[in-house]
């Protein structure tokens, strides 16, 4: 498959050449081995098997979506959400706060939230209740996010002392598993980023690295339409470090120093 024909797979999903050209490596493989399950020996073949059976189409999707994460991914974001952003939705006294990871993986984001939730508890005479939504288009990330197994490298951001307190390492393995205590309050959900959102008035939501990477303009801006929707008044939007908003609006303020944190306008 050469990157003319992975194009053309891109093309019918509506997913962005630009968001693949890095990661295609891997996913073409994934492909490939999918187009010889089926028997078919070239692009116009298997696109007419996808056309033509949902399932086939349905399984193609999933071999397309992507998970490269990390814990605490962007260190310096993290230490602003401990120091600074959770502490004024703390301050406010709410009885809950509401948290939506879209497009979460295989839960490395989520589990880095709750880890720093876990530590403002601790310095904090009140916090409100925590409301944590995960959700995934691929149901093999979303099993994965509930086991909370991890490699080393996946930890490579995680403190020593964190370490100790919030993961239990798998004997005779380079593997670590998360504290169950993490899981608590966590809805792990099957969820399509094009599809609307997975509730709303959200306090705070995870975008990152997926819709707004990986998907053509025209798609992306209409998801992003229903995810701002989503977002509670003066809620905090986390997109990827490299990311940019898919249209300017006035909803939405940076929030300093990082350029992938908006904030969303009170209503008038």
């Amino acid at each position: 498959m050469d990157d003319q024909q992975f194009g053309q797979l891109l093309n019918r999903f509506g997913f962005s050449w630009k968001g693949y050209r890095k990661v295609r490596k891997g996913v073409k493989k994934r492909v490939n081995r999918h187009m010889k399950e089926l028997g078919c020996r070239n692009m116009a073949a298997y696109l007419a098997e996808l056309d033509k059976e949902d399932e086939a189409r349905q399984h193609c999707e999933l071999l397309l979506t992507v998970s490269i994460s990390r814990f605490f991914r962007d260190r310096e974001f993290w230490v602003t959400l401990e120091k600074k952003l959770l502490p004024e939705l703390i301050g406010k006294k709410r009885t809950r706060i509401k948290a939506w990871s879209g497009g979460c993986a295989c839960g490395d984001e989520v589990y880095s939230f709750k880890i720093v939730w876990d530590c403002l508890q601790k310095s904090f005479a009140y916090v409100p209740e925590l409301e944590v939504i995960a959700t995934d288009m691929n149901p093999a990330y979303i099993d994965r996010a509930r086991a909370g197994i991890y490699s080393s490298s996946s930890l490579k951001e995680v403190k020593e002392e964190f370490q100790s307190i919030y993961f239990k390492r798998k004997a005779g393995k380079k593997l670590y598993e998360v504290k169950a205590s993490l899981g608590r309050d966590i809805s792990w959900k099957i969820h399509h980023l094009l599809s609307d959102p997975p509730g709303s008035d959200f306090d705070i939501i995870f975008l990152r690295n997926n819709v707004l990477t990986y998907y053509e303009d025209r798609l992306k801006g209409e998801a992003f339409k229903k995810v701002l929707n989503s977002l509670a008044p003066n809620g905090l939007l986390i997109i990827g470090s490299h990311e940019e908003l898919p249209f300017e609006t006035a909803d939405l303020t940076g929030v300093a120093p990082h350029s992938f944190v908006f904030r969303k306008a009170t209503k008038q």
